[in-house]
């Protein structure tokens, strides 16, 4: 009886081997096949359709509806997303978008991970790093709508139409903004709504004189537009 005990003990313990090394070896392959599906995940996020300039800012437009109207969608905001891109990016719009911190393009137009190339800096001013951070984006990763996004009661623009001392470094946003303003006369807070639209203007100005963004418009594979955000609506409305 103990023999016979004894015996089935040792098949019951091959058999969990057995068990064991078939599922080992499952989780090993799995382990090794993970980084080829994350590869074959990637190449969907680093060349996906072509979208046209107008079918972008429509995607934008589109996402601010629903941030307005509280209906978001939340989109490209998975772990599954995350993993996509971290292969490669391919945003299908840039944003040169002021630091405010209550200006943030991915929320405002109900975007997730790797939708929006951001380039923000206070004025929402083309620097020369800030354009060559969107020339990367328009030329190497071919975002194929650019966005400069002004915003309502803007601090950098306030300070420029006061143009007054400040500390540091913060004064040299404001020699960046200052041309915008030739036409803007006074102090008040129409002066500012008005120097934030004529900012975007001239920024944009200044972004077409790169010879990398000029040909791309040139071709039709890029639009810039202006856009101003209201802060107390949540609206972008487009500066023509």
């Amino acid at each position: 009886m103990n023999d016979k005990s004894n015996s089935v003990g040792r098949r019951d313990i091959l058999k969990i081997g057995s068990i064991g090394a078939i599922s080992l070896a499952a989780t090993a392959g799995n382990i090794f096949s993970r980084p080829k599906r994350a590869e074959a995940a990637g190449l969907s996020a680093i060349a996906p359709d072509i979208l046209s300039p107008d079918t972008a800012l429509q995607a934008l437009l589109e996402g601010n509806q629903r941030f307005v109207n509280h209906q978001l969608k939340y989109p490209d905001q998975t772990q599954a997303r995350m993993k996509e891109v971290a292969q490669g990016q391919k945003p299908f719009a840039t944003v040169l978008s002021c630091a405010d911190s209550r200006v943030l393009p991915e929320i405002l137009f109900d975007q997730g991970i790797g939708d929006i190339f951001d380039v923000r800096i206070a004025g929402n001013i083309a620097t020369p790093e800030a354009l060559g951070s969107i020339e990367y984006a328009v030329e190497l990763l071919e975002s194929p709508i650019l966005m400069v996004l002004g915003h309502e009661r803007c601090g950098a623009v306030t300070a420029a139409v006061q143009n007054e001392p400040l500390p540091g470094d913060i004064g040299t946003f404001v020699e960046a903004i200052l041309p915008a303003l030739k036409s803007i006369k006074g102090k008040s807070a129409d002066a500012v709504n008005k120097a934030v639209v004529e900012n975007v203007r001239y920024q944009i100005e200044q972004l077409q004189r790169s010879p990398l963004l000029t040909a791309r418009l040139e071709s039709e594979q890029l639009k810039i537009v202006g856009a101003r955000y209201d802060l107390d609506t949540g609206l972008v409305t487009l500066i023509t």
